[in-house]
């Protein structure tokens, strides 16, 4: 074989690791719609529930206005889809909206052959009208088109209630823009000169026994449609964090 193609092969070989962690639900500025279905649960409110798989809480319930939804495995992908933005559009002309609604992922949930489980006012919010809203309720279960779109910018992390300072570090992740999935969270500890990883204990929480002393340097590895990569914190968690704080970045 010729060295260009045995050079063109191999650049091939060394992007494909990257390129296969992108799926098809990743954000990516030309993503088309996929069909899938849609159903809704019910909660006193209308909004959200603060008891969703993401550990995301009252944030789980409120977010967005309170639209959100439980999503399938496929979404889910075991919590690293927690945060993540859809655009979901019904399919019943005289009553459906044409840009539908925008909601974010707080929840894992799955029903009949649903990639969505809506949270009323989210349901509700795609009908053209209040009227056209009752009307899609009936239906319970809706064919839609979705796709992954961008959220709020910020990365947002709340300390978890169980967290005691210094001997137990429990973070969610609130936030983080929605254009990618975090997969991985580190934090340096200077003392060995090494990034050390936290672990997913569910949904968009992560935590680590007997943390680093001191400021808290993070960083996450984020997937998404351009591949895998490292994102620093622009500054640190401060050494008097406490639970229920909430940091911005």
């Amino acid at each position: 074989m010729e060295l260009k193609h045995q050079l063109g092969l191999l650049c091939v070989i060394l992007l494909l690791p990257a390129l296969s962690i992108a799926t098809n639900n990743d954000y990516c500025p030309l993503n088309s719609y996929k069909n899938s279905r849609a159903s809704y649960y019910g909660t006193r409110d209308g909004y959200g529930t603060p008891s969703g798989a993401c550990g995301f809480g009252e944030y789980g319930r409120m977010v967005n206005d309170g639209k959100v939804a439980a999503v399938s495995s496929g979404l889910w992908k075991g919590g690293s889809g927690c945060g993540a933005c859809y655009q979901v559009k019904c399919k019943v002309p005289t009553l459906c909206k044409v840009n539908g609604v925008t909601v974010v992922a707080t929840d894992y949930g799955e029903g009949d052959r649903t990639d969505f489980i809506l949270s009323p006012r989210a349901f509700e919010s795609l009908g053209v009208s209040l009227n056209a809203s009752k009307e899609l309720k009936k239906y319970g279960t809706l064919d839609i088109a979705y796709k992954r779109v961008p959220c709020n910018g910020k990365i947002v992390i709340k300390i978890h209630e169980s967290s005691s300072n210094p001997g137990y570090f429990a973070m969610v992740l609130l936030s983080h823009g929605g254009l990618y999935d975090v997969t991985s969270v580190e934090f340096w500890e200077d003392s060995r000169k090494q990034w050390s990883p936290l672990r997913r204990a569910y949904g968009a929480v992560f935590d680590y026994a007997n943390p680093p002393r001191g400021p808290l340097f993070l960083r996450f590895q984020v997937t998404g449609c351009y591949g895998a990569y490292w994102q620093k914190l622009n500054k640190p968690i401060p050494a008097n964090w406490q639970p229920k704080m909430i940091f911005n970045f």
